[in-house]
């Protein structure tokens, strides 16, 4: 039965899709100092909540009950820490942030009698640790004392002063332990993941930025798939060997991202699109940028749909008569025998939340460390500051009564869920409403950033309850207002869009009305000038009015 269980959740998250993706930026890769690293959290039918563990105690002999963070299905217990640290979402107290991307590998490594998932495995290092070097220790004892219960992973795991990556994959169920390497992302170099290993042959940089475990190499000559020398040993194509969905559905999104702000990727095309597995050069693990990055950079980048690239949506009809740069899944389908596949971006519907983490080394870590967190895909939302050593959770990040299979006006995720579907098939209509919706609250929230946290360093000297205090109200207060600016929001789409017309507006956002004192008709803008196009080139004349030369 626990075999059953666990294939099942294996199964279902390969049916999910290829979901997350993740961004990493060393802190002399930023411009202003700060570390950051991404997360968009990418599941079908998965509900976006924040989730808050307090600093905690606990009594010698205290055991730990261990549940798949993805399934929920109940592991066995550990022994719990002495003493745990608060945690926020996916960054702890001490500016500790770790986040993930699935890459699977082989399937048959997963260890059907493993006690932790790695949703588990990410919360118990944020616990338990207080830097990068420490969680990376933590997590791999934890595992060759307890097993690893789930398919292969890469970690994002960082804190003020280093960004590590780490991919682990299981040694299935007859042995436990782990197979896995962690590379540190020098200080002036940016870095990406999105479902593919993404380490290769880590014998390549300097020994003091690698750790593995003692058999990584050993134990893949013994399974028969690496032969040759230690030193050109590949972790990636040894436990996760590429297919056409890894390379164009998941590194194609790491592609992107380092086509934002490297020059010369176009060297990488090759590789990226899929075709050449094999034959084309695979993109270094970590590169340097053209320009030092922003928050800002950040969230453009997490909102990205591969505009202007080889690989844009908006090249087909599938973009739908709205033209809108998702979609529909699967991601792939079959027609007259054939199959197909739709193109993944990094932005896309299924998100269930999004993070962004940015730790900064030169303040206390009451204000330095910051989760920018936002409910559903993106693109669609605002990211609202949430500091590391806040002890509530919103509201509207996690109201009672809401879940996956219950709608609340109270719930961010909802709300903003009832937005983006609005927004989504009508596009190239209604998203510039939204945008001009998402982008103000993003810039009052950078604006007001400076002046928040002076006030609260200066409370802090003093008052530390109060600086607590003012940054947890601060967030509420923040959360609040973007719950209710989308609500309002929704409310305009509705009417504003009704019936797939636009009701016309004077220069001070008012509806024009008639002397009569109703509403002017609406406009009827129909099709865009380049979907109308592809019904023409589709139907020939079938629509054509007679009597035209």
């Amino acid at each position: 039965m626990r075999y059953y269980l666990t294939l099942l959740a294996a199964l279902l998250l390969a049916q999910a899709g290829w979901a997350c993706t993740n961004f990493l930026v060393g802190k002399k890769a930023s411009a202003d100092g700060s570390v950051f690293i991404t997360y968009n959290a990418d599941s079908y039918g998965m509900y976006g909540r924040l989730i808050y563990l307090p600093r905690q105690t606990h009594p010698e002999g205290t055991m730990r009950k261990i549940y798949d963070g993805d399934t929920n299905h109940y592991y066995g217990e550990i022994p719990e820490a002495p003493e745990t640290y608060a945690v926020m979402g996916y960054i702890n107290e001490y500016q500790l942030s770790i986040m993930e991307t699935t890459f699977g590998g082989r399937h048959e490594l997963v260890d059907t009698l493993g006690k932790i998932d790695y949703v588990s495995l990410m919360r118990l290092a944020l616990q338990r640790a207080k830097t990068a070097r420490e969680a990376i220790s933590v997590m791999t004892s934890l595992v060759e004392t307890y097993g690893y219960a789930s398919e292969g992973e890469t970690f994002s795991i960082a804190d003020p002063d280093e960004v590590w990556i780490m991919e682990m994959v299981g040694r299935g169920s007859e042995e436990r332990g782990a197979n896995w390497v962690a590379v540190r992302i020098p200080d002036d170099c940016i870095a990406a993941h999105a479902n593919h290993s993404r380490i290769h042959r880590f014998s390549q940089y300097p020994k003091g930025d690698v750790l593995h475990s003692k058999d990584v190499i050993g134990y893949a000559r013994r399974k028969g798939w690496f032969s040759g020398k230690d030193a050109d040993f590949d972790f990636s194509a040894a436990y996760a060997p590429a297919d056409f969905g890894a390379i164009r559905y998941c590194e194609a999104r790491v592609w992107s991202f380092y086509n934002r702000f490297v020059d010369g990727m176009e060297r990488y095309l090759d590789y990226a699109d899929g075709h050449h597995i094999g034959t084309a050069e695979p993109m270094p693990l970590y590169m340097k940028p053209k320009r030092p990055l922003t928050r800002q950079d950040m969230m453009d980048g997490m909102r990205d749909h591969y505009e202007g690239t080889p690989f844009d949506v908006l090249q087909d009809c599938g973009m739908g008569p709205g033209e809108m740069p998702y979609r529909p899944t699967p991601l792939e389908f079959t027609y007259d025998g054939k199959k197909y596949f739709n193109e993944r971006p990094i932005s896309t519907q299924q998100t269930a939340d999004t993070y962004i983490a940015q730790l900064r080394s030169w303040l206390p870590d009451m204000v330095g460390g910051i989760l920018w967190y936002g409910q559903d895909d993106p693109n669609m939302v605002s990211y609202i500051p949430v500091y590391c050593q806040n002890t509530t959770v919103p509201d509207c990040f996690d109201p009672a009564g809401a879940d996956a299979a219950h709608f609340s006006w109270n719930s961010a995720f909802w709300v903003c869920n009832w937005v983006a579907n609005m927004v989504y098939p009508r596009y190239n209509l209604l998203f510039p409403v939204l945008r001009e919706q998402r982008d103000a609250i993003d810039r009052a929230l950078a604006a007001a950033q400076d002046t928040l946290e002076a006030h609260a360093l200066s409370l802090y000297a003093e008052a530390p309850d109060a600086a607590l205090a003012l940054l947890d109200t601060y967030t509420e207060q923040n959360a609040a207002a973007m719950l209710e600016a989308w609500r309002e929001l929704g409310e305009r789409l509705i009417v504003e869009f009704n019936d797939m017309t636009v009701k016309p507006r004077d220069a001070e956002g008012y509806y024009e009305m008639t002397p009569d004192g109703l509403p002017v008709a609406p406009r009827r803008p129909g099709y865009s000038e380049s979907y109308r196009r592809k019904i023409v080139e589709e139907a020939g004349s079938r629509y054509l009015i007679p009597g035209q030369d």
